[in-house]
């Protein structure tokens, strides 16, 4: 899952950044209100995550831009602030939910993931595909009961093909859900990740799973030669 984080106070944003890629999520970082609007409306995240009290643009103007240009994704609010009426204000102009600052890594996730919870197109948290069961909250993947060992993309990569299952699933649409925005499009990532996550999951038999479509894309489906 891709999630935007509009945040200028440099010590939480590196904080988050790190902290939610540890947790296999893809992160995108800007301190500036203008610009978060901007990769908002431009991209497809699964969660923004603002600061309230930005120099520039605050916090209701930038939920009110990103629901005018029919974004619907949850927004997190993150506030130094507890007031009732700022809180107030924000929902009212489109935010899902309010934190309060300080907040620890634990509380935070915890709001995210009841935030995600809601969006339809959000699977649960343990997904199944054929023998392959994988576990979302705890980054685990099993296949007839044994654990594979994924990187974080690896990880990522599955669980949208899961999420998508029998979806032919372009180039374009796997960056953009799956990598941050510093990932270099004319790179060979994608296939180098698809050849690695097939050779873990033993994909060389007479059943595939992971399938090429040609001019395409990519799919998972339970398919033999």
């Amino acid at each position: 899952m891709r999630i935007l984080v509009i945040e200028d106070e440099e010590k939480m944003a590196s904080f988050l950044k790190i902290s939610l890629e540890a947790e296999c999520f893809a992160v995108d970082i800007t301190a500036d209100g203008e610009k978060g609007i901007y990769y908002g409306r431009s991209n497809e995240y699964d969660l923004v995550i603002l600061n309230s009290t930005l120099p520039e643009k605050n916090g209701v103007e930038i939920c009110q831009r990103l629901r005018n240009y029919g974004k619907t994704m949850p927004i997190l609010v993150t506030s130094i602030k507890n007031h009732i009426a700022e809180k107030i204000e924000l929902l009212n102009a489109g935010a899902d939910d309010y934190l309060t600052k300080p907040f620890v890594l634990e509380e935070l996730l915890a709001h995210m993931r009841a935030l995600l919870r809601r969006k339809p197109a959000i699977e649960q948290e343990i997904l199944s595909f054929g023998d392959i069961v994988l576990d979302s909250k705890k980054c685990l993947v099993l296949r007839k009961g044994k654990n594979i060992a994924l990187t974080r993309k690896e990880f990522m990569l599955l669980q949208y093909l899961i999420q998508n299952t029998e979806t032919v699933l372009s180039k374009a649409k796997i960056l953009e859900h799956v990598w941050d925005m510093s990932i270099n499009i004319f790179s060979h990532t994608i296939e180098s990740h698809i050849l690695s996550l097939r050779k873990k999951l033993n994909d060389q038999g007479k059943t595939k799973l992971i399938h090429t479509i040609p001019g395409r894309g990519y799919k998972i489906g339970l398919y033999r030669n």
